[in-house]
């Protein structure tokens, strides 16, 4: 397993190594001291797994204090264009994104963690998602930002993607007051 951090370095991709054979593969998707030693401490709480068709838009997503959420994300079947977006006052990458593919031939892996804004466009049909979270999910807590924000300048490379009705409903950055500190 390979884990290479980004720009922002609190961000991480996981590369597992992959055994293939006649049979088919074998990874290790998740291993609790390797992700130690990479500085990714979180306890994760909840996993979840999403069915989309290309073209879907999910996000930008977060959940506010005390009920933020880590995620380890990773697509089982499929590709996705994942972003992660730094949404931490004072952060010195406040507002800039990471951006990456992820999909069932490369098995890559992205940990994002609290205080960063999270969305995935899907890229095939039938992609399946999954993801673990460091908190359980709180309705409440629950916030977004649109999509297609201008100061993000995120190239999701697609004009109408299929939203829900709630991501319909996202804040703009700029009328978003961010509730996340930054912390060396």
């Amino acid at each position: 397993m390979e884990i290479e951090h980004f720009f922002i370095p609190t961000i991480a991709l996981i590369k597992p190594t992959v055994f293939e054979d006649s049979r088919g593969y074998f990874f290790e998707s998740y291993n609790k001291n390797m992700f130690i030693e990479a500085g990714i401490i979180d306890d994760f709480v909840q996993s979840n797994q999403s069915l989309s068709q290309k073209g879907v838009l999910r996000g930008l997503h977060f959940q506010n204090p005390p009920f933020a959420q880590s995620k380890l994300v990773r697509v089982i079947k499929g590709a996705v264009l994942d972003v992660a977006v730094d949404i931490r006052k004072n952060s010195p990458t406040y507002g800039k994104h990471v951006s990456l593919i992820l999909s069932e031939q490369n098995k890559y892996m992205l940990y994002v963690p609290e205080g960063f804004a999270h969305g995935f466009l899907t890229l095939e049909d039938n992609t399946i998602f999954s993801y673990k979270c460091g908190n359980v999910y709180n309705k409440e807590a629950e916030f977004g930002i649109i999509w297609d924000d201008k100061d993000l300048g995120i190239d999701w490379s697609i004009s109408s993607p299929l939203l829900s009705n709630k991501d319909k409903l996202n804040v703009s950055f700029r009328d978003f007051e961010s509730p996340f500190d930054y912390k060396l």
